[in-house]
C-alpha cells in the first residue's frame, strides 16, 4: 500500500488530538454541507456560503470532539467485549 516507502506516523500519545482533527473535520464538512443545502439549496454562491458555515462548525466541533473522545471511548470499552472473552 505504501510502495515500500516509510510512512511517518503520529505517536499514540497524540491519538485523541489526531482523532479529533480527523473526526471534527469530516463531521463538520458533512454536517455543514447538509445544513447549507437544506437551508438555502444550491445557489450561485453556495460554496462561499457553505465554507463560512463549515468554519463555524469546525471551530465548535473540533474542540468538542477532543473533549468527548476519552469519555465516549471509556463508555464504549465498558459496553463491548473482545471476541472469545466471556
Amino acid at each position: 500500500m505504501n510502495n515500500g516507502k516509510r510512512v511517518n506516523k503520529f505517536s499514540k500519545k497524540y491519538y485523541t488530538l489526531v482523532f479529533g482533527v480527523i473526526m471534527g473535520f469530516i463531521m463538520s464538512v458533512l454536517t455543514s454541507l447538509a445544513v447549507t443545502i437544506i437551508n438555502i439549496g444550491i445557489v450561485h454562491n453556495f460554496f462561499e456560503m457553505w465554507f463560512g458555515v463549515f468554519l463555524t462548525t469546525f471551530a465548535i466541533g473540533f474542540p468538542m470532539t477532543i473533549m468527548i473522545t476519552p469519555f465516549v471511548k471509556n463508555i464504549t470499552d465498558r459496553i463491548t467485549i473482545s471476541e472469545g472473552v466471556k
